[in-house]
C-alpha cells in the first residue's frame, strides 16, 4: 500500500472557522498512523504546469498560482486561499500523479493520497467548493493521455456531487465518472439523467436520511453493475466521507462500515479488470470523528488482500 501526503497540506489556511481546516487531514493521519503503524508515508512531489493543463485553462491556473497573498485570498463565497495554498495544491496533484504511475509500473496495486485542498468540485475553468485544482481528474487524464490506459473509472462517494470532475472527463472517451451523492444539495448538479459525452457518467442521487441499507442496495443495483460492465483498467476513488451520520454539512446516515462494504466492492471490480489497481485520494468530510473512522475503514479494505 502506498501512502502519500506533505506537510505542506496542513498548512493551506482558508480562513477563521472555514470547515475544510488542517485538522482534518490531521486527523486523518493520525487515525492512519495509529491503525497501520507499519505503513510509510511518503512526500508528494510538485505537479508541473503541463499536468494541470491537461484539465484546467491556462486562465484559471494563473488565478491560482498568483503570488502568494499575505494573508488571504478568496476566490469565491466558499474557497480562499492563503500563502501556502498554491504550494499545497500543487502537492495534491503530485501525489495523485506519482501515486497513478507507481501503481501502474507494478510497485503496489493500491494507493491513499491524504491530501488538501479537495479537488472533485474544480471544473476546467473555474476554482470552486473549497477546491483548487481537482487531483483526481488531472490523475485520470493522466492515466489515459500519458501512460497508454483505454478505460479508467473514478468512483465519487463523496456527499456533494464532484460537478468539476463530471466538467473535465464529459467528452473523455476512455473515462467513467460515477458518482453517489446527496440530491438536493451544493452544488446542485448531478441529476441522474446526465449521461455524459463521449465519455460515460453515471450519477446516483441519494435523498437525504439514506442510510447505509439504502446505499448498499443502490450500489449494487446500479452503480456497481455498471461499474464491472465498464471492465476499468483503472479505478480512481475521490473518497469523500462527508455522507456520514456526524457530518455537519450534509444529511445522509452512513457509518464506516458502509464505507468499508463499498470500497470492498470496489476491490472486487479492480482484482477482476484492472489488476487490483486503486488510487484513492481524500476529499470532503468535516466531522473529525467520522473522518477518524471512517479512513481507518477505507483504507483497511484497500490493505485486505
Amino acid at each position: 500500500m502506498l501512502l502519500y501526503t506533505h506537510p505542506i497540506c496542513l498548512q493551506h489556511l482558508p480562513g477563521p472557522g472555514h470547515p475544510e481546516a488542517p485538522e482534518r487531514l490531521a486527523t486523518v493521519l493520525e487515525a492512519i498512523d495509529g491503525a497501520f503503524p507499519q505503513l510509510h508515508w511518503t512526500q508528494a512531489q510538485r505537479a508541473d504546469r503541463d499536468s494541470l493543463r491537461l484539465a484546467h485553462s491556462a486562465e484559471m491556473i494563473e488565478q491560482v498560482l498568483l503570488s502568494p497573498p499575505p494573508a488571504f485570498r478568496r476566490i469565491d463565497a466558499d474557497t480562499a486561499m492563503s500563502q501556502h495554498s498554491a504550494e499545497a495544491a500543487l502537492r495534491a496533484v503530485g501525489a495523485m500523479i506519482e501515486a497513478i504511475d507507481q501503481v501502474i509500473d507494478g510497485q503496489d496495486r493500491r494507493a491513499f493520497c491524504a491530501v488538501r485542498p479537495p479537488g472533485h468540485h474544480a471544473t476546467a475553468v473555474q476554482a470552486m467548493g473549497f477546491c483548487l485544482f481537482n487531483a483526481v481528474a488531472i490523475g485520470a487524464l493522466h492515466a489515459l493521455r500519458r501512460r497508454g490506459l483505454q478505460r479508467v473509472a473514478v468512483v465519487d462517494f463523496d456527499v456533494h456531487h464532484g460537478n468539476g470532475t463530471q466538467d473535465i472527463l464529459w467528452n473523455e472517451a476512455g473515462a467513467f465518472y460515477l458518482s453517489s451523492h446527496q440530491a438536493p444539495l451544493y452544488p446542485g448538479t448531478g441529476l441522474g439523467s446526465e449521461h455524459g459525452g463521449a465519455g460515460k457518467v453515471l450519477n446516483l442521487e441519494l435523498p437525504e436520511g439514506a442510510d447505509g441499507s439504502f446505499v448498499r442496495r443502490a450500489y449494487t443495483e446500479h452503480l456497481l453493475p455498471a461499474l464491472d460492465q465498464f471492465e476499468p483498467e483503472l479505478i480512481l476513488v475521490s473518497a469523500g466521507f462527508d455522507a456520514h451520520r456526524l457530518d455537519p454539512l450534509a444529511g445522509l446516515n452512513l457509518q464506516a462500515a458502509d464505507y468499508a462494504w463499498i470500497t470492498a466492492e470496489l476491490v472486487q471490480i479492480a482484482n477482476r479488470h484492472a489488476q487490483g489497481r486503486i488510487v484513492s485520494i481524500l476529499e470532503g468530510g468535516y466531522s473529525l470523528t467520522a473522518l477518524n473512522e471512517s479512513s481507518v475503514a477505507h483504507l483497511g479494505e484497500l490493505l485486505r488482500d
